[in-house]
């Protein structure tokens, strides 16, 4: 484990491995750079690339510095960038590719190249007023440090049958997840805004050459998310990968970043 300062004093945690131009993955919600298929993916990619994975502010290994604002985790990664020489791919899956977009908007020349997967904006007026309330809840839910209902609010919202959750609240992993629960309000709140509605004015202004996936078995309404990104971003092309899902297969999605970033 490596660790950098962010501009505000705060530590972030970061693995690195691999030789070749810097890339930095971006995770979702909830995630750490050990959720998952993370390590197979940081694996595969570290042949061809540097592959910095890190633990964003509030998870893992990494600290947290109140109050919380967007422009502090753009300020980590310009420090992950600055400890790579400079500049850098980005890879951001999830709510973690609205950040990286948010990153290419600010940092400029320092992005070199940008890759989301599957961004989850939706402009379907019903699919935002879920997601108000989702917000509403969410936010009732961490000022009351009821972590474990934060939890289950957003298990619950992307479709975990209750049964499930209710399981899950009893397992050895959930104090984990109640513990970086408090960054589903940076995700969720901060970083894709209360409706949670495709950004187009912001994402016209990446300038980089993006790639936008999303999967070919996932939720309809992520290929059109997908479809209106790629045609807002100036230099953007989409691409749809067949039988993936939103928790895409490392072996799957690497040969498709290692195409991009190496063309």
């Amino acid at each position: 484990m490596n660790t950098v300062k962010s501009k505000d004093g705060t530590t972030i945690a970061f693995d690195k491995q691999g030789d070749g131009p810097p890339l930095i993955l971006v995770d979702g919600a909830m995630s750490t750079r050990s959720s998952g298929s993370k390590p197979e993916l940081e694996r595969l990619l570290a042949e061809h690339f540097t592959v910095y994975s890190y633990d964003r502010r509030g998870r893992g290994d990494s600290g947290d510095t109140k109050p919380y604002e967007v422009e502090r985790e753009i300020e980590d990664i310009d420090a992950l960038i600055a400890g790579a020489g400079g500049s850098a791919y980005l890879y951001g899956h999830s709510s973690g590719g609205c950040l990286a977009m948010e990153a290419a908007v600010r940092l400029g020349d320092k992005v070199k190249k940008l890759a989301m997967y599957e961004a989850p904006y939706n402009d379907d007026p019903q699919a935002q007023r879920a997601w108000s309330e989702y917000i509403k809840k969410l936010t009732e839910a961490l000022a009351s440090d009821r972590r474990g209902d934060a939890v289950a609010l957003f298990m619950a919202y992307v479709g975990t049958p209750a049964a499930q959750i209710e399981g899950m609240r009893h397992a050895p992993f959930w104090g984990g997840m109640e513990a970086v629960a408090p960054t589903l309000a940076y995700d969720h709140t901060a970083i894709m805004g209360k409706d949670g509605s495709i950004p187009t004015e912001r994402a016209a202004r990446v300038h980089v050459p993006t790639l936008v996936m999303s999967g070919g078995d996932s939720f309809p309404f992520m290929l059109e998310t997908a479809k209106r990104l790629s045609k807002v971003i100036p230099a953007a092309r989409l691409r749809t990968l067949d039988g993936q899902t939103h928790d895409v297969h490392a072996e799957a999605l690497a040969p498709v970043l290692v195409e991009f970033f190496a063309a």
